[in-house]
């Protein structure tokens, strides 16, 4: 069951200095190229890194929101051929949201660093910054990086009573 999972999952930021073993990586991956996408055209690109100098330099791919990846044992950065699909962004999404819920069922921890639209600094955006990291050529778009790792920070999931019900709308919508 998905739900139980889905209840006590949280954003995690703060790692153990413990690598992720092999097999888990490679669950991992497994879960990424499973991940569905408009028209099974999966656009999606990954690049796993678990290189301490990588993760620290892929830290300061934006002005704020990603140095938690540089104490992260494990990332995933999501990117895209944006030829092959109009909705690449919502497929790299979609695959960002299995890696992280397969972490959580591995007993990762995980945070979603967005890049897409956001700026490194200087003029240059983070996803120019990333690009030039790997020499990926323009047709790519990066979304998102996921850090991963073993939880070094413990928070509780989010009460049942602190779910925004009024957000549900039912056989029509209701402005409020």
């Amino acid at each position: 069951m998905l739900l139980p999972l889905l209840q006590k999952r949280r954003s995690i930021r703060k790692f153990l200095p413990q690598p992720v073993e092999q097999d888990k990586v490679t669950q991992l991956e497994e879960s990424l190229l499973r991940s569905y996408s408009s028209r099974g055209n999966n656009p999606w690109e990954f690049i796993v890194v678990n290189q301490p100098e990588i993760l620290e330099k892929l830290s300061k791919a934006k002005e704020h929101g990603s140095g938690f990846l540089a104490g992260a044992p494990l990332a995933v950065v999501i990117c895209a051929d944006t030829g092959k699909s109009d909705v690449w962004v919502e497929d790299c999404a979609i695959a960002a949201t299995i890696l992280q819920l397969s972490a959580a069922s591995l007993g990762l921890g995980s945070c979603w660093a967005q890049i897409r639209q956001r700026t490194h600094g200087q003029g240059q955006s983070a996803e120019d910054f990333i690009r030039e990291m790997f020499g990926m050529d323009e047709r790519y778009s990066v979304a998102v990086v996921v850090g991963i790792g073993y939880a070094d920070e413990h928070k509780e999931g989010h009460a049942f009573s602190s779910l925004q019900f009024d957000k549900i709308h039912h056989n029509g919508f209701v402005s409020r």
